[in-house]
């Protein structure tokens, strides 16, 4: 059930987003802005940093990187993050707000990497 509930939520957040997602996104943001990069220049969207943080997090838990409890608390971060987006996206995103939004990303996908590598919940 609970595996359910945050493809749910990442889905409800994508069709709520659609519509703007056009509109915000046409073109990839200024360089000092802070964003995550995707690779060979390119950026990421809010969208796939979202499925990229959801993965990461299903990963950890199934190699044992991460344990059950800290998969929980990164997913419950994960998931106020999204609440925070959805309440942005209905007057439209501004600049600030996809600032915001990315630096939360930042700081989620930092704690992603030090508790998948603090080395606390190791089989064997």
């Amino acid at each position: 059930m609970r595996k359910l509930i945050v493809p749910a939520i990442v889905l409800a957040a994508a069709s709520v987003a659609a519509p703007s997602f056009a509109q915000s996104y046409h073109r990839p943001p200024p360089p000092h802005h802070g964003a995550q990069h995707a690779g060979y220049g390119s950026w990421q969207s809010i969208n796939a940093r979202q499925a990229n943080l959801d993965r990461r997090i299903d990963q950890g838990v199934r190699n044992g990187q991460l344990s059950r409890r800290e998969a929980t608390r990164l997913r419950g971060e994960f998931s106020s993050i999204l609440r925070l987006e959805a309440n942005y996206r209905r007057g439209g995103l501004t600049a600030w707000e996809r600032t915001d939004l990315d630096r939360r990303f930042d700081r989620l996908s930092a704690q992603v990497r030090s508790e998948r590598n603090d080395r606390d919940n190791r089989r064997g």
